[in-house]
């Protein structure tokens, strides 16, 4: 069978994409039914206001993993493409987790009312966050790559010899040479 791995990845997209937008059209008509129908004095006008503007990431997320992960058959009904990996690490995960906690936020806001959109507040902390950690780690990296400090080894300073390299050195085995 040809191209069995990206028909594979094609019906996971497609799968995958149906889910999400089901998802998306019952938390968003959850909300505008229970805030716009059912607690209607608790509606004011900047229910919608902060339902579209603090949903629009999601919508946009949406279109965008749309976009790259929907396969494309040519007319006769054979895969074209097959789409972008929607399991992809990095920032398409990143993606995922925004949709995911607007979806939250929605149902919240729906059930609580307008405060629970402040927990959306979590986005910018959480990537502040993972923005400084990796910051620090990249600076940590760096740090052994200069040779600044100690790398971490009972040695002698900044030697940077792994435990291996100094147990041959001891027994009077062959000595690394740095160029």
């Amino acid at each position: 069978m040809a191209q069995k791995a990206a028909k594979q990845l094609a019906a996971k997209n497609t799968t995958t994409l149906n889910r999400t937008h089901l998802i998306s059209l019952a938390n968003n008509v959850l909300f505008l039914f229970l805030r716009l129908i059912i607690f209607r004095k608790a509606y004011n006008r900047n229910t919608l206001t902060l339902y579209v503007l603090l949903t629009a990431p999601a919508w946009a997320i949406e279109f965008w993993l749309e976009k790259i992960g929907r396969p494309q058959y040519v007319e006769n009904g054979e895969l074209r493409k097959s789409g972008e990996d929607l399991d992809a690490k990095g920032l398409t995960e990143f993606m995922w987790d925004i949709l995911y906690w607007t979806w939250a936020c929605i149902a919240a806001a729906a059930l609580v009312g307008n405060g629970a959109w402040w927990m959306y507040a979590v986005v910018p902390v959480y990537s502040a966050w993972m923005a400084s950690t990796m910051i620090l780690n990249m600076k940590k990296g760096m740090t052994g790559m200069t040779g600044q400090g100690n790398s971490g080894g009972d040695g002698g300073e900044g030697s940077g010899d792994s435990k291996r390299q100094k147990k041959l050195e001891k027994r009077g085995g062959q000595k690394v040479q740095y160029r």
